[in-house]
């Protein structure tokens, strides 16, 4: 006997959260658990997802609700429902009814094979095209924070041991990555397929300039790769700069003559001028998250219980 906490971060869901519970419910009950429930964060809905929230809390004593002050993004208000999550299982999923309820003991059943972490990942994604190209470069930026093969099967729909929850359990800072979070745990992952249905009310919240940004938050939040690349272009550069000083210095000693034309000087200048603020630009990145931790700006903010 186990017990299982589902946790769902809802945003501007009102028209799905009944559905979910209704159908999450059923295949906990099936599962025999020796305790379950769900904890659905809203994350500053603009329609009346609160509502709706707190109605399904009376009606299902199983359920908890979390009211954040506004929105914080997908990943901050699942780190608030996974510190308030009570079961040995974590299982996240989103609340847009892609990720079918009844896949659940799918992920359970990875997990018994020893692993800490395993992945639903879609057999079939039922997105976009621009959606896809952005998730194609997410994942891609997770390998790098990663730096695990898992980061290729990710998605939100996820279970895990509570126990790997102690490894990031003092994390504080603004900018969260669950995925990464859970490499500081542990490093045994698994992916198991599960099915992946057509979205039927609403629309994705996620747009490819946000998905791009979380990519980048991820890569400049959880890893030194920019800096590491700056640092080989810069190297690069300067070998060019070594190379075209050679150039220069041989056509004057051979031919008796410098390098004639304004174009060559200027475009040298212009390849060094923006390798520089590239540097610089990635170094910023760092320093605004560097400044953002001094502030001590928390993930979340807890406006009501239920």
């Amino acid at each position: 006997m186990r017990s299982v906490s589902i946790v769902v971060p809802a945003y501007n869901s009102e028209g799905t959260l009944s559905a979910l519970v209704s159908r999450t419910g059923q295949v906990l009950q099936r599962l025999g658990c020796s305790f379950y429930e769900m904890v659905i964060v809203n994350d500053g809905s603009m329609d009346n997802t609160w509502q709706i929230i707190s109605e399904i809390v009376r009606e299902h004593p199983w359920v908890r609700g979390v009211d954040l002050m506004r929105n914080y993004g997908q990943h901050n208000a699942l780190l608030c429902g996974i510190r308030i999550a009570k079961g040995e299982i974590i299982v996240t999923i989103d609340d847009d009814m892609q990720n079918p309820p009844e896949e659940i003991p799918k992920l359970l059943c990875k997990l018994d094979e020893g692993y800490d972490v395993v992945y639903g990942t879609p057999s079939n994604e039922q997105h976009g095209l621009w959606r896809n190209l952005a998730s194609v470069v997410t994942k891609m930026a997770l390998q790098t924070a990663m730096k695990a093969d898992t980061a290729r099967n990710v998605s939100a729909f996820r279970a895990f041991n509570a126990s790997v929850r102690d490894a990031f359990e003092r994390y504080t800072g603004p900018f969260v990555s669950i995925d990464v979070l859970l490499t500081w745990g542990t490093t045994r992952f698994a992916a198991e397929r599960v099915s992946h249905s057509k979205r039927t009310i609403g629309t994705s919240n996620y747009t490819f300039s946000k998905l791009v940004t979380h990519a980048l938050n991820m890569v400049t939040g959880f890893s030194v790769l920019p800096l590491q690349i700056a640092s080989m272009l810069g190297f690069a550069l300067a070998l060019f700069g070594v190379g075209v000083l050679a150039y220069v210095i041989g056509r004057y000693l051979i031919m008796g003559g410098s390098v004639p034309g304004f174009p060559f000087l200027a475009s040298v200048i212009a390849i060094f001028s923006g390798a520089q603020l590239f540097a610089l630009g990635i170094l910023g990145e760092y320093l605004a998250r560097i400044h953002f931790r001094s502030m001590e700006k928390p993930p979340y903010t807890i406006r009501h219980k239920v």
